[in-house]
Parts: structure tokens; C-alpha cells; sequence
């Protein structure tokens, strides 16, 4: 057994890349960048007026001008309008594009206008109502950089700059697997000694909120069977998750089989709670990797969270974001184990506090929808008092 920090930097040794691919533009959010996306012009491209308005000289406002002749009007989306003269000016409208030799635009409410003359009311300031050409970025600027997970934000900027395909990472391969025979389908009425199927499906359901795409099976607690099948699906994907099957039971036979297949065990039973017995491997022939959770509900939904997310963010190349919250009680640490304990996270006082949340030991998957995240208290620190800081993963 290995200490809570030793397996998460084995883990994370383990990363990897699975290339690159483009997807349209519809489906990036959620994906991570491949490649810099650079600015394929100044943004904005031309004088954009942010107003309403007129387009003056401010030139002759200073030298005493205060009414002046409209003549012409410019909506955005068309070409601009050269003023024919400085005592001139042209009713400009927002996101339009300033003449060339005006400087400043008067919004209306600021303007009495009858029979095609503007009269100034309020002093304008040269340059007002007015974003500038290349103010925002200049032509091959990188807006956005590779390893970036694309979320709204970045799809309007994709757009803006002609994205129409979008380069992202490639996600890897990735089987969803269920064990035991006291499984059975979410369809089915349960007997009383039968509980439906709910791991898989809490795992699926946090792969495709980082928009990877899993295959789901179950597999019975038959040794042969589980030799034949996971034969099958080591050499199709690149990730196997695995639910069940890796503790000390009579019917436990996973560790075992992966062994007969060849696949090297790098990691089985953790000094952390809850997931003791979490098991990590890796087929050397195929490059498959394994990571296998208790059965326990609350110990699969903290594992995976804790171990895979963080595998998978450095695979992708994301950054990592080392978070934490204020505890709001004391929390007593459990000599040489580390605990993952789910919380709810409230704001108070402009900071972020943690509270436990209640729970009936690692079976109550009931307890998961309170909690916001999981704090790490580390085996090392005997108390974490009221008030202290702890290392925090979200989970929604």
C-alpha cells in the first residue's frame, strides 16, 4: 500500500497525448485547443463608432464650430463615408465605421438635430465614442492559446476570426466498465438482494462534461468472462474504468486477471478514504491504461475525480489550478491516511468555505448531490483547525 501522494504522481507520470483532429465549430465547446489561434487581422479592422450618433472633426468643435451639416448616413455594415468637409459631419450609427477624417462622435442625446443640422449641446472630448482600429489586437496576435479548454468565450473569438473548423486534442478511447453480480440494469425492478446499476452511469455522465464520448458495459463476477471480455477491450481503447472488483472478496478477481493478461499493476490499495483499494495498471503492449474503483459509490465518484480528471487534464496539456477553501469546522486528520471528504462550499465574508458533507460511509451515494467538491486532508497534518486552508477539487 502507497501513500495517497505517491499514486496521484505515479498517475500523473502516465500522461499522455492521443494527437490531434478538427471539429466544426458547433461542437468545440468543451474541447481543448491544438494549436495557437492568432488574430487574422486587427480587431477591431476599422474605427468603430460605440455610439449613436455623429461623427465630427474635432478640429472644428475646438475652433468654435457647434451646429454642423449632415450629410450622409452611415448604419454598421457599410462602407465608410468621406467627408467632403470639416464643417461637416455624418450621423453615424453604433458599430458603424468612422470617416476616416473625423476623430470623434457625439451621441444624440447629447445633439439637437432639425432640418439636416446638428447642434452640439454637451462638450464632447476628442476621441470619444470611438474603438479604434487594432485596439483590441493587431493582425497575427495570438487571442488564444493551445492547451486553452474552449468555453463560450472562446467560440465567439473562433468565430470572429474564421474557425469554421476548429484544431483540437484528441480525446482518448475510453470504456466504461461495471462488475458484480449483484448489478443489474437501470430498466429492471431490483429483487431485494439486487441494486441497479448507478457507477457507470455517474461515470459516463462526468466524461461527457469534458465532452469525451465512452463505450459502457457490465461484466458478471466471472473470472473467464472478464479474461475474455477485457482481452477484447484492452487492445480497442486507450482507457479502461473500471468499477468494482479490485478489493479482497472471494469474487474480486480483476487484479488477478489483468495480471494474466499481461498488464503491469502499478498501483493497488492507497492509504487515503474513502477508495482504499484503488487500483491504476497499464497494458505494455497496447498502451492501455486501467484505473480501477471500489465499488462503493462515493469511493468510485472520489476517485475518479480525484485520479482520472486530473490524469486527463494533463494528458489534454491544461494547466493545473492548485485550489483551496477555508474549512468552516475542524476537521481531525486519521494518522497515515489521507482523506478525500466531499464538501459543500458556501461564500461568506468574500471567501470560500468548506463544510462535510453528512453521509452513512462510502455506500451513501445519496449524500454526493450536497457536495460541490472534495477537500485532501493530508495524512501528514494531524488537525486542520476551523478557519484553515485545504486543498479543494470540484466536482460540479
Amino acid at each position: 500500500m502507497i501513500s495517497f501522494g505517491d499514486a496521484y504522481v505515479e498517475v500523473l507520470k502516465h500522461a499522455q497525448e492521443y494527437g490531434t483532429e478538427t471539429c466544426s465549430l458547433s461542437d468545440a465547446a468543451g474541447r481543448v485547443l491544438a494549436e495557437d489561434i492568432e488574430a487574422d487581422r486587427d480587431l477591431p479592422p476599422y474605427d468603430r463608432s460605440t455610439r449613436d450618433g455623429i461623427a465630427i472633426a474635432f478640429d472644428a468643435y475646438q475652433n468654435g464650430r457647434r451646429s454642423f451639416e449632415i450629410e450622409a448616413v452611415l448604419a454598421a455594415g457599410v462602407p465608410t463615408h468621406s467627408l467632403s468637409k470639416s464643417s461637416n459631419c455624418v450621423e453615424i450609427m453604433t458599430g458603424g465605421v468612422v470617416p476616416y477624417e473625423t476623430d470623434t462622435v457625439v451621441m444624440y442625446e447629447h445633439l439637437e438635430i432639425e432640418k439636416g443640422i446638428a447642434e452640439i449641446k454637451k462638450e464632447p472630448g476628442q476621441g470619444q465614442n470611438i474603438h479604434k482600429k487594432g485596439s483590441d489586437a493587431k493582425k497575427g496576435e495570438i487571442l488564444i492559446e493551445k492547451n486553452t479548454r474552449i468555453t463560450a468565450a472562446e467560440i465567439g473569438i473562433l468565430a470572429a476570426v474564421g474557425y469554421e473548423q476548429v484544431p483540437v486534442k484528441k480525446n482518448p478511447k475510453i470504456a466504461v466498465i461495471s462488475t458484480g453480480n449483484e448489478l443489474i440494469e437501470i430498466t429492471e425492478v431490483p429483487k431485494n438482494h439486487q441494486i441497479r446499476r448507478s457507477n457507470a452511469p455517474t461515470i459516463v455522465a462526468a466524461l461527457e462534461f469534458v465532452h469525451t464520448r465512452p463505450m459502457s458495459f457490465h461484466i458478471s463476477d466471472d473470472k473467464d468472462l472478464l479474461r475474455q471480455k477485457l482481452g477484447y477491450v484492452i487492445q480497442e481503447m486507450d482507457v479502461l474504468i473500471i468499477s468494482g472488483g479490485i478489493s479482497k472478496g472471494k469474487f474480486d478477481f480483476l487484479p488477478q486477471v489483468l495480471v494474466e493478461l499481461g498488464a503491469d499493476v502499478l498501483i493497488h490499495r492507497v492509504k487515503q478514504r474513502p477508495g482504499k483499494p484503488f487500483l491504476f495498471a497499464r497494458h505494455p503492449s497496447h498502451n492501455t491504461l486501467i484505473f480501477g474503483y471500489p465499488g462503493n459509490p462515493v469511493s468510485t465518484f472520489v476517485s475518479h475525480h480525484v485520479y482520472f480528471n486530473a490524469w486527463l487534464d494533463r494528458s489534454l496539456g491544461l494547466k493545473k489550478k492548485d485550489l483551496k477553501v477555508q474549512l468552516k469546522s475542524e476537521i481531525r486528520g486519521i494518522g497515515g491516511m489521507t482523506q478525500l471528504i466531499p464538501v459543500s462550499v458556501n461564500v461568506k465574508k468574500g471567501k470560500y468555505q468548506a463544510t462535510p458533507v453528512p453521509q452513512n460511509g462510502s455506500g451513501d451515494f445519496i449524500s454526493l448531490v450536497q457536495a460541490d467538491g472534495i477537500v485532501i486532508i493530508d495524512e501528514n497534518i494531524g488537525t486542520y483547525a476551523d478557519g484553515q486552508l485545504a486543498p479543494y477539487i470540484k466536482t460540479r
